[in-house]
């Protein structure tokens, strides 16, 4: 009798424990909802308020997410592929039901900062609110501002699809105790206002990371390999502290032009995921554009020059043959040393393609899959897609062509089956 009283209080602690951690449990994942309200009338809008909200929105590149292949503005309903599952992005115009019309400035700050819809249900950090938190209070009311005279879109986002337990929202709760940090940075007076400025934008509105930093499995970034690189979408996503390295270092007006254009006439042409984030910087104002590219080249670390120079002796000969051939078949005629475009220097050269040059051959690969959407007057920009042209085999000659005629770096290994893992939507390698 004596030696079962004595588990008596361990037994009662234990159960105290238990209560203690669910109420910690129900406390995270609880979140009160916030009173409807109705959106403001445009005539009560602060006109000054709406133009900086249109600077802050294409800078957030919200319309680049929340804008479906060929739906309405802002209206949602864009399949974004993560490794947990397919997740929609929502309809964040003012339309009451099934958009953000019924938000007051309060809820829609605490989405931005914290995550949390106006109803009190976790959002997926699809949505980057763990950058988003670092906008100044006068940046989220002009993005709100803005948004709230967009033309009202009925359209209700498909239900996502997630693998269990990752479609119970409220394990979200626990995945922000680990990764988001609220609130903005204070600014570093040992730096100027461009710096400032510039870190604000990438660090935040700009959520550069999201894309550049590797993820841990859970989704969080690797905080200790901050833009270090990324994959997204199936493009690789290049590290962001190694722009100033060899063998073709970026200069401050290339990158600038870059990001203002998609073009860089020493480094190639955006494309895949960060093609529409150029287009949305192109509306930019200039200055703005000019202290993200301050801000990212302060962030370059030193980089182990790679010697390496490409071996005879491990290339595939016959592949590069066949390369060559395909080459002058299908490429030749824009992307040929004697091409009218080459010729004239219209056409980044594939001799300083930041894409032939990577490590990887993902990019270069992904190019002739997917090529670049036709964008209207600027014909530079555009490449038709092969992937319904070349097999996997054909799209790895030309890629093993690419890297022995216009580079000194090493050949890549197993391309085939990097193309035909990359067509297969495969985001590992």
């Amino acid at each position: 009798m004596k030696t079962r009283h004595r588990w008596i209080p361990l037994l009662v602690v234990a159960a105290l424990a238990g209560v203690v951690a669910a109420a910690f449990a129900v406390y995270l994942m609880w979140e009160q909802a916030i009173a409807p309200t109705t959106p403001p009338s445009a005539s009560s809008s602060d006109r000054e308020l709406v133009r900086h909200g249109a600077r802050v929105v294409a800078l957030g590149d919200c319309a680049v997410c929340h804008t479906a292949k060929g739906g309405k503005p802002y209206a949602g309903g864009l399949a974004l592929a993560t490794p947990f599952g397919t997740i929609y992005t929502t309809n964040i115009t003012p339309d009451p039901d099934t958009g953000i019309g019924t938000w007051s400035l309060e809820a829609f700050t605490r989405a931005m900062r914290r995550g949390i819809s106006r109803d009190g249900h976790q959002l997926y950090p699809a949505f980057p609110y763990v950058h988003y938190t670092r906008m100044s209070d006068n940046d989220i009311a002009a993005a709100y501002a803005f948004l709230m005279e967009r033309d009202p879109v009925s359209a209700k986002a498909p239900d996502n699809a997630l693998i269990f337990p990752l479609n119970f929202r409220p394990l979200v709760a626990f995945w922000n105790v680990l990764f988001l940090r609220e609130g903005p940075e204070a600014p570093d007076v040992s730096r100027d206002a461009t710096w400032n400025r510039g870190r604000e934008l990438v660090n935040g509105l700009g959520h550069c990371a999201a894309c550049h930093t590797p993820l841990n499995p859970i989704g969080g970034e690797q905080w200790n390999k901050a833009f270090h690189g990324g994959v997204v979408d199936g493009w690789e996503a290049p590290p962001l502290n190694a722009l100033a390295s060899p063998p073709n270092p970026w200069t401050k007006p290339q990158l600038m032009a870059y990001l203002r254009t998609g073009i860089s006439s020493h480094h190639g042409a955006a494309a895949g995921p960060m093609l529409p984030v150029t287009q949305e910087l192109g509306t930019a104002p200039q200055e703005d554009v000019d202290a993200i590219a301050t801000y990212l080249l302060s962030l370059q670390k030193p980089q182990a020059r790679d010697l390496a120079q490409s071996d005879p002796a491990g290339a595939d000969k016959a592949s590069i043959q066949r390369g060559a051939v395909l080459f002058s078949a299908a490429c030749a005629a824009c992307h040929g040393d004697k091409s009218p475009m080459q010729s004239l220097g219209e056409r980044p050269s594939l001799a300083t393609s930041t894409a032939v040059h990577a490590a990887t051959p993902r990019n270069t690969v992904q190019m002739m899959l997917e090529g670049v959407p036709w964008q209207g007057e600027q014909a530079l920009h555009y490449m038709p897609p092969f992937a319904h042209t070349l097999n996997d085999r054909q799209v790895a000659d030309i890629a093993n062509y690419l890297r022995a005629t216009y580079t000194n770096q090493p050949p890549w290994k197993d391309v085939v089956q990097a193309a035909a893992d990359i067509r297969k939507g495969d985001q590992s390698r």
